[in-house]
């Protein structure tokens, strides 16, 4: 393709991530550097027949013209970033000195807002990325091996959770896991305690939003595997079966090599969504057991006090936080593509 041709292929695509994506964050990082502007106190004198007060009143006027000013608000540089609610760096300090043990030093570091955010964050992706993929990869496997006759009813089964209304579900499952509901009732009966509630526990609460990100996630590698399944060349299975290789082996040796490009291709994806998890916790009113990075934003710019620069901040830090999860996996790929090319 000539230069000419590819810029001009590509200028609206380039045109669209510099006005949504590459600006936008730009924008964000200008942000978390500056914090509000601080009122402006002045004193005021009230005299009466019984003498003279002074009190302490916010001078509008002047609070106004500092906002005109300098709309951006003040410059901070990394404080935002380093206190207490972000990395408070001087907290986990003192934490540091004052523990007892390494045990007891991360006990009081989630007790942090930010580092809790993203105990859980950093859970949630961990167990929610590879076990999605894996039920993925087996139900494709499952569906692929059955009858053609049945295959159509057993593709929509598999996709009904992409199907079905994200909140829908999350509410469908929090009403049966309540004390009352169907799973609760049944987890109370086999661990023997009635007061037993799910809802009150902040394990059994991560356990559900997990379980939850994995049910409703597992489709989409579904359709991804299932799609890429088609492509096994049939000619490598059949000379591995006159081999003698069980079905775990030519799995092994043929399937997974041929599909590796697309669980790459997932990983890349899962990270990024799992890492941005935010649907669940508000589906499940969970804010009081989990929180994760994108809750944490989402609490900064509720309520009547928008903290605009703190939510920049965090949002900075969860950029941050996808970049370094994503390495690796974009490290091996580019190192596959090199041995590609050569």
């Amino acid at each position: 393709m000539k230069h000419r041709t590819f810029f001009w292929f590509i200028l609206p695509s380039a045109t669209a991530m510099l006005l949504f994506i590459a600006l936008p964050i730009v924008s964000v990082l200008i942000q978390s550097v500056h914090a509000p502007h601080q009122q402006v106190i002045r004193e005021v004198e009230n005299c009466n027949v019984f003498g003279c007060t002074t009190t302490t009143v916010v001078d509008q006027e002047a609070t106004r013209l500092l906002r005109e000013a300098a709309p951006m608000g003040r410059f901070v540089g990394t404080g935002i970033y380093t206190d207490r609610n972000h990395l408070a760096i001087s907290e986990v300090g003192a934490l540091w000195t004052k523990s007892e043990g390494m045990g007891d030093f991360f006990g009081q570091l989630l007790n942090l807002p930010f580092y809790g955010a993203l105990a859980f964050t950093l859970t949630y992706t961990a167990l929610v990325t590879p076990l999605a993929i894996l039920l993925g990869f087996a139900v494709a496997l499952a569906v692929n091996a059955i009858p053609r006759l049945f295959r159509g009813p057993a593709i929509f089964v598999s996709l009904l959770p992409m199907i079905v209304t994200p909140l829908v579900g999350a509410l469908i499952l929090f009403w049966m896991v309540d004390a009352r509901g169907i799973l609760g009732a049944a987890i109370q009966s086999l661990v023997g305690d009635p007061t037993l509630s799910i809802k009150a526990s902040t394990p059994l609460m991560w356990a559900m939003l997990i379980v939850y990100g994995i049910w409703s996630t597992s489709p989409f590698a579904f359709v991804v595997y299932y799609a890429g399944l088609q492509t096994v060349p049939q000619d490598t299975l059949e000379s591995a079966m006159i081999d003698g290789a069980t079905r775990w082996q030519r799995i092994r040796h043929v399937i997974f090599p041929h599909l590796l490009p697309l669980t790459t291709f997932m990983a890349l994806i899962k990270i990024m969504d799992n890492f941005r998890v935010f649907e669940p916790i508000v589906s499940f009113n969970a804010g009081a057991h989990a929180q994760s990075l994108s809750y944490f934003i989402y609490s900064d710019l509720g309520g009547e006090t928008r903290l605009l620069s703190s939510a920049a901040a965090t949002s900075v830090l969860t950029i941050l936080g996808v970049v370094i999860l994503l390495s690796p996996v974009l490290v091996r790929t580019w190192r596959s593509f090199g041995k590609e090319t050569a």
